[in-house]
């Protein structure tokens, strides 16, 4: 057990306690809900804080908890959810000013699943709108709990900032170009994006549904394993979901990694990326050949030409995903959105047929390439936390990102593989740097094993920001 506040302690440390009664959900759960009270009317982590919900569910589970019903690691613990997960009587905005008042009538899958393995739905977590970059002016920015005035990643901002700062011990976010692993990377948490369909989408607002991924940010490999554990597997109200049968993601987390290749390609993780950050993955990745894992320097093209293509993919299926309120509502997104929805709206296509051939390329790039190892090693994203302003958040869209921004992450959009990004230390500013691991289909519980190894001969996820 950790000597780390309660509320920076990992789920299956929170779990030890709740299972032994030594501290009970209803406890647990009084104390998240303080501590959001007390803290985030500044970082704006949540968009609707649930509690009544949470202190009937914490009641409970300390019910089923004392008659020996235990349901598993996240009975009891404290999570949030994104929203664009629906939740049943209440509000799910996806960050936009068209769906304010929008109350779903029933459950997100993950939701479900969530509350099916005993968890305390704490609330909604703060996004940009409509799982983008930019905020609608109506809605709250979350503030980075490392720097205030630094980027909290895009569009699972505020799981990012709640699971950084204590307001849940696990949060879901979605991914359809970075959106998991730049929050978690950006507040120095664990985020790890599933293969594409190990988990349904269903009641879950797209953005670009060919690209999206719902997946959890933890504090910790072990937690982000047992929160895919709890939401994965196939679903019939979704028919992209896998039938393939979820393994335990633990099983095999504590086992040695030697012979685990690890492959590198020096131009891809390296070129125009910030000197720290690379130092910092570099030093990473001795730790894990000192660990028994053997490095693999591989080939890879430029994958800045691939990820080029990427808004042009987003764009469009963006407008599919809006089509209900666009044309009549265009006027209520937020003008960062507004001018991403009508740049897909101008995609033909012919432009959308192109894009997508070069998807299936980078795609099957990447699969020859991860042919020859277990998973690739590289940054989460191409530098720390940046100064942000809220200007620049709210829009409209200002300047364009260069396509390296997205080299680490629309790669594995695009071919639906799963990837772990995890803390490996921080820059002169102290702020948090990010390593990520990309393995092969379906490999998320080798990506554990291997990210588990590495938190055990390191201390980065143990550091947390002083607020």
């Amino acid at each position: 057990m950790s000597e780390a506040p309660l509320h920076f302690k990992t789920i299956v440390e929170a779990a030890g306690l709740l299972r032994s009664r030594q501290l009970s959900p209803v406890e647990l759960t009084e104390k998240l809900l303080k501590r959001i009270e007390d803290l985030d009317g500044h970082l704006k982590g949540y968009g609707t804080l649930m509690a009544d919900h949470a202190m009937g569910a914490a009641r409970v589970a300390e019910s089923e908890i004392a008659l020996g019903e235990y349901r598993g690691l996240l009975h009891g613990v404290p999570v949030a959810v994104k929203d664009l997960c629906f939740t049943k009587g209440v509000r799910t905005m996806g960050g936009t000013k068209v769906l304010a008042d929008h109350v779903p009538d029933f459950d997100a899958t993950v939701v479900t699943r969530l509350e099916a393995a005993g968890a305390v739905l704490l609330g909604k977590l703060n996004m940009t709108e409509g799982a983008m970059a930019g905020y609608n002016p109506e809605f709250d920015i979350p503030l980075n709990p490392w720097n205030a005035g630094c980027w909290t990643g895009s569009s699972s901002s505020g799981s990012g900032v709640a699971t950084a700062a204590g307001l849940c011990f696990g949060s879901l976010g979605s991914d359809t170009g970075g959106s998991i692993r730049f929050p978690s990377a950006c507040n120095g948490i664990v985020g790890l994006k599933p293969t594409w369909g190990r988990v349904s989408r269903y009641g879950v607002l797209a953005l670009a549904e060919s690209l999206d991924h719902v997946g959890p940010m933890t504090r910790s490999v072990a937690d982000a394993g047992v929160m895919l554990q709890a939401i994965a597997g196939f679903d019939s109200k979704d028919p992209t979901s896998l039938p393939d049968p979820v393994p335990d993601m633990l099983a095999e987390i504590h086992r040695e990694i030697t012979g685990i290749r690890i492959g590198f390609n020096e131009r891809f993780a390296t070129k125009e990326i910030d000197a720290e950050l690379v130092e910092s993955v570099d030093a990473a990745t001795q730790v894990l050949v000192d660990l028994g894992a053997e490095f693999v320097e591989v080939e890879l093209p430029d994958m800045d030409d691939y990820t080029a293509v990427w808004p042009i993919l987003c764009t469009a299926e963006a407008v599919l995903a809006h089509q209900a309120n666009y044309a009549t509502r265009r006027g209520d997104y937020g003008p960062w959105f507004r001018e991403w929805l009508d740049r897909g709206s101008r995609v033909t296509g012919a432009q959308y047929s192109e894009a997508n051939n070069r998807r299936a390329e980078c795609v099957g790039q990447l699969k020859r390439v991860l042919e020859q190892v277990d998973m690739l090693i590289c940054p989460s994203m191409a530098g720390p936390p940046y100064p942000v302003t809220p200007e620049e958040l709210y829009g409209p869209i200002t300047k364009e990102r260069p396509p390296k921004f997205q080299r680490f992450t629309a790669p594995f959009n695009f071919s639906g593989t799963p990837t772990l990004c995890l803390p490996c230390g921080f820059n002169d500013e102290g702020l948090p740097l990010s390593l990520q691991l990309a393995g092969k289909h379906l490999s998320e519980p080798l990506l554990c094993r291997v990210g588990h190894a590495f938190e055990a001969a390191t201390n980065w996820h143990k550091s947390h920001p002083q607020i």
